[in-house]
């Protein structure tokens, strides 16, 4: 006897999309009274001249609600018709239940499979790849991807490496079947043997067996080398963007928008060149006021496209997310 196997729609694409940005607008002048910096050297240096930060006490999964719910009454969709809901986090503050079990209890789909993705900035498009074939493999027909980020709980403020550049959001995507091949191949991997240039300071088990010593331990916070994952990002990650364009076999110039983990306006501006993308290809700067969102940066910025109208309806995007771990992914969409 042998196994039965399923199978689901041919092809899956991005149904609509979905955001929610925190209400406090955050100047460099701000993060500056703190920051031993200048609004001028943060401009230079990353090109964000404002970020998001979420109200005190708004979780991941209170920024994760309006944007789903946004995009499922842009697809048309009744919370009955989400069969999964994925989110990619790093700062949902508790180990268990998921936030995606969470935010689908919130939204009215407690009958869907649900969990969370932790690869940092490609988490968004590590799960763009997993609804893809959720679909196409018959587990899902309808699936609800989140990208968010808290960043604010997991950055040290005087951190002159890394608190200028982070904020919060998020950024949603339906994904469902397709007559039509609507997201490309991905190309995804690691360069795990450099993990050590953006982890936590300290582990949650040491920072308690510190407090329970009666010690006074710093809060565990993101740090990083910020030089290094600037090069890695610029000269490793283009290489595996043109991977990206190749499995799709679509040229460059057929893009209608790029659409990369907005880190920082000077490596978006590098890969940008190192592609050659034409001028009348839409390059995303969310990053300039919405800051580095991790994994709420990709669907921010790619909602932000559509709902404005910068790029036409069923317009090809390139996405590619990198960082902590170091990992990435990439692929070739048909947009809303």
């Amino acid at each position: 006897m042998s196994i039965s196997s399923r199978r689901g729609a041919e092809y899956a694409r991005i149904l609509a999309t979905g955001s929610r940005r925190p209400d406090r607008v955050v100047t460099n002048d701000e993060i500056c009274q703190v920051l031993d910096s200048s609004d001028q050297w943060i401009r230079e240096r990353t090109g964000i001249i404002t970020r998001r930060f979420a109200a005190p006490g708004e979780t991941i999964v209170d920024l994760a609600v309006p944007a789903a719910q946004q995009a499922m009454e842009r697809a048309g969709l009744a919370p009955a018709d989400i069969d999964a809901v994925i989110v990619a986090t790093i700062t949902h503050m508790i180990s268990t239940p998921s936030a995606a079990s969470m935010v689908a209890a919130r939204i009215g789909a407690g009958k869907a499979v649900t969990f969370d993705l932790s690869t940092a900035c490609a988490g968004f498009s590590h799960g763009v790849s997993v609804a893809n074939d959720m679909i196409r493999g018959g587990s899902a027909r309808h699936v609800l991807l989140i990208g968010v980020d808290r960043m604010t709980d997991v950055i040290d403020p005087a951190d002159r490496g890394s608190a200028m550049i982070f904020g919060d959001g998020a950024g949603a995507a339906v994904i469902g079947p397709s007559d039509t091949p609507g997201i490309g191949p991905t190309i995804w991997g690691s360069d795990a043997d450099q993990w050590q240039a953006l982890h936590q300071t300290q582990s949650w088990t040491d920072y308690r067996d510190e407090r329970d010593a009666g010690g006074t331990p710093p809060w565990p916070v993101l740090t990083m080398m910020g030089p290094k994952i600037f090069r890695w990002a610029v000269w490793e990650m283009a290489p595996v963007a043109r991977k990206a364009l190749e499995a799709a076999e679509v040229d460059v110039a057929d893009l209608a928008a790029f659409i990369p983990h907005q880190a920082n306006a000077r490596i978006i501006d590098q890969m940008a060149k190192q592609l050659k993308i034409p001028d009348h290809v839409v390059v995303a700067r969310d990053v300039i006021d919405a800051g580095n969102t991790t994994g709420g940066s990709i669907p921010l910025a790619m909602d932000r496209v559509v709902t404005e109208g910068q790029v036409p309806s069923g317009g090809l995007a390139l996405l590619i997310g990198f960082g902590a771990g170091l990992s990435y992914s990439a692929q070739v969409v048909e947009l809303p």
